[in-house]
């Protein structure tokens, strides 16, 4: 008969025990050289490829914001927004496409940046870590000489290996057509073309995907604003592989350029939408009734002026919106003194730059190790 100290669980040998104990230390870029520091046998673990994926794949959903990819017309470069020690060089993470083409950065997810190069007409997704490159040609059935295009990259939970591009845009058929695929590195191809109507083309203004704000994911699906002849947001549901169109609350095209108008997470849950007006913020949030009627609810308004302490009376231009850190769930607002980041749930919010005349700025957010490539 077995004794009750022998029935008991085994305990986790030394090497087990350790990796549990590091997993558990802040997704900051210094915690495993920190640790490195102590001894062999603890560099030995927390530098070894293995463990660095287990990792990163650990604090997936809590990276810390590492920087910006940002775009000022002349070059694109990194800029880091943490602190010593955990700031991650300018260097490290040197732009993927050379001086001189064309390309539109689309977004950055879950450690992996997106770009359309324009003047190969390819996709490409770029890891920064491992310096890994794919490209991608675009499918069949987009008119990518015409309009514009969309497109989102994700991994799936824990894999490092694999993922996906979804690829949104114009029908090269029917112009007046919304169309979407996705593309799995699993298996190398696309997915079959799905379409849903846009608004028909008049005096000119065709309804095309907006590039100033990179797909947004809520939940299951992505959403990108749509510019031209519509007020109107466009759905990718991922699971459901269906287009589908939203009103947006409030706002036009004009304020698509100026940078008032934001699709992201709502207060709690839910799809929700962020309009400026001056130096106010509205909270919009996309609800759904007992008969399945969905509209939109203006939930909070925040003077930004009182929030961030700005002079609304010697401000030099109104805050407008940057870009979206989805793990964050914070918005990057530019003021004439100065480039924030914004957490409107809890208001909490930092300066992380001085203001900058930037064309375009991509969040970046991801377990670094510095040092160390995995």
């Amino acid at each position: 008969m077995s004794s009750p100290r022998s029935s008991a669980a085994a305990p986790l040998d030394d090497d087990d025990l350790l990796a549990e104990i590091l997993l558990r230390l802040p997704p900051q870029p210094s915690s495993l050289p920190r640790a490195s520091a102590v001894c062999k046998f603890w560099r030995s673990l927390a530098s070894d490829p293995g463990f660095s994926r287990r990792f990163r794949a650990h604090h997936r959903r809590n990276p810390p914001l590492l920087g910006c990819f940002v775009h000022d017309f002349c070059e694109v470069r990194f800029q880091p927004t943490l602190e010593p020690p955990n700031r991650a060089p300018q260097s490290r993470f040197p732009f993927a496409i050379a001086a001189g083409d064309r390309f539109h950065i689309l977004g950055c997810r879950h450690g992996l940046v997106l770009i359309f190069h324009d003047s190969q007409k390819q996709l490409l997704v770029w890891d920064p870590f491992t310096g890994d490159q794919h490209r991608l040609d675009i499918p069949p059935g987009f008119a990518v000489e015409k309009t514009w295009i969309g497109a989102a990259v994700l991994r799936a939970p824990g894999d490092f290996h694999h993922f996906q591009v979804v690829l949104v845009g114009n029908s090269d058929i029917q112009s007046t057509q919304a169309v979407a695929s996705v593309y799995s590195s699993l298996t190398g191809v696309w997915d079959r073309l799905i379409s849903t109507p846009l608004p028909p083309e008049d005096s000119g203004f065709l309804t095309m995907v907006y590039t100033g704000m990179p797909a947004v994911m809520v939940g299951g699906s992505f959403y990108w604003l749509l510019y031209g002849n519509s007020q109107e947001i466009l759905e990718f549901d991922l699971d459901k592989r269906s287009l589908a169109l939203i009103p947006m609350p409030v706002g036009n095209t004009r304020d698509m350029g100026e940078g008032n108008i934001w699709v992201m997470p709502a207060e709690g849950a839910g799809l929700g939408f962020l309009f400026l007006r001056g130096f106010c913020a509205q909270l919009w949030k996309r609800k759904t009734d007992c008969k399945g009627v969905s509209s939109w609810v203006l939930g909070r308004s925040i003077d930004l002026d009182k929030l961030l302490s700005l002079n609304s009376e010697m401000e030099i231009g109104y805050p407008s919106i940057l870009g979206f850190a989805e793990d964050n769930n914070v918005v990057l607002l530019w003021t004439s003194v100065g480039i924030f980041t914004v957490q409107f749930e809890s208001l909490q919010f930092k300066k992380l730059f001085e203001s900058h005349d930037w064309y375009r700025c991509c969040p970046f957010e991801g377990v670094y190790t510095a040092g160390n490539k995995s």
